[in-house]
């Protein structure tokens, strides 16, 4: 039997019991099984890493770098990579996870694509940006711990060009109750129709709770304002699920 490249393994990470959930990490486990796993479990998310690329061909500018920050296994760097039609641009991508960044570099490697690649291993906290006219936040901020996110998005906002964008993708929480159960219902029943099952989705959930912090719209809007960005706005929504882009 023909083995399965990682990168094509179905996620079945939490379809038995577990005794204890462990909270939810960046693994080889889930390295193994990620883009099963993406794709089954955020909706939207093809349209959204299409569209980094559309943005991105959009606000790239010459002599200039793009950052992808949080790249995982780099589906927003090789959106990046396959659309910037400006000069002499460089894709630096970042990813505290070992297991991710070594996958993530062999997709690199056997990519055609004609753009300087750096797949770093670092978390955001460490990385300074400059020269930068694109960076991306796919779904990357919600893991970083609360008090930390605005000096992240500062630092963010520093490096970017006049002109640079922003694009920030995020889990949503709602400031109703009530739409916020719907939404996570909603979430929940998109996960069923990929072939979750319940306990799946409820020990995810458990392994999750306290790792992913989901925020309002408006705290976001709120945050990109205050480290001074004087346009942002939501370009994506599907459920619980959003991007918004940001113009230093």
């Amino acid at each position: 039997m023909t083995k399965i490249p990682p990168s094509e393994q179905r996620d079945s990470l939490y379809a038995n019991p577990l005794g204890s959930v462990a909270d939810f990490s960046f693994d080889q486990t889930v390295v193994d099984v990620f883009p099963d796993m993406i794709k089954r479990s955020v909706p939207g998310y093809a349209t959204i890493i299409s569209m980094i690329g559309n943005l991105a061909e959009r606000y790239a500018k010459s002599n200039s770098d793009c950052y992808d920050l949080g790249c995982s296994l780099g589906a927003a760097t090789l959106a990046m990579r396959h659309r910037i039609q400006a000069a002499n641009c460089r894709i630096i991508g970042v990813d505290n996870s070992a297991a991710m960044v070594e996958r993530c570099r062999q997709l690199m490697d056997a990519d055609s694509g004609e753009i300087p690649v750096d797949i770093i291993c670092a978390d955001l906290q460490d990385v300074n940006l400059n020269n930068a006219s694109v960076v991306v936040l796919n779904f990357t901020l919600q893991f970083i711990p609360l008090a930390e996110r605005q000096v992240i998005l500062q630092r963010i906002y520093d490096g970017l060009n006049p002109g640079g964008v922003l694009i920030l993708s995020e889990k949503l929480t709602f400031d109703d109750s009530a739409h916020d159960e719907l939404m996570i219902e909603l979430h929940h029943n998109f996960k069923r129709a990929n072939g979750y099952s319940d306990l799946e989705i409820a020990q995810k959930r458990q392994a999750i709770e306290d790792v992913l912090i989901p925020e309002t719209l408006s705290t976001h809007r709120e945050r990109l304002r205050d480290v001074g960005f004087s346009s942002s706005d939501l370009w994506f929504q599907c459920f619980n699920f959003a991007s918004m882009i940001a113009i230093k």
